[in-house]
């Protein structure tokens, strides 16, 4: 069972700043990936921005358009977002999810995944 905890949503001027970090704990041998989604009632959950913890090329969402940076703690097995110049549409809820190996037995282990509650961010003058 891994668990997640997220922090740092809340309330932002449009052009604003907010920093979201997510922290993984639990069983499990090790992380793949970790990452942010965003969810706006009836609408899908949409990928805002991944890493993975080994090679450390990030994925963004089309819509951050170097907005946003995602970082990661190896060592504490914590992510970073990093969002500045925010906009109203960048108003949702933002769930951290993580892609990891609960016990490594070789190359064909199945991964597992899990998403944390979620988290508001507002942007709104």
């Amino acid at each position: 069972q891994v668990q997640l905890v997220e922090s740092g949503g809340g309330l932002v001027q449009p052009g604003g700043s907010l920093r979201l970090s997510c922290a993984a704990s639990g069983a499990f041998d090790r992380i793949l990936t970790m990452g942010w989604y965003r969810q706006t009632p009836g609408t899908e959950r949409e990928l805002v921005a991944s890493i993975p913890f080994y090679g450390r090329i990030p994925l963004y969402g089309d819509f951050v358009k170097g907005r946003f940076s995602i970082s990661q703690d190896d060592a504490e097995n914590t992510v970073y977002l990093q969002m500045d110049n925010l906009e109203a549409g960048d108003t949702a809820v933002y769930y951290c999810k993580v892609k990891y190996i609960r016990t490594d037995t070789g190359p064909d282990t199945p991964s597992n995944e899990a998403w944390g509650q979620g988290t508001q961010v507002t942007v709104s003058s």
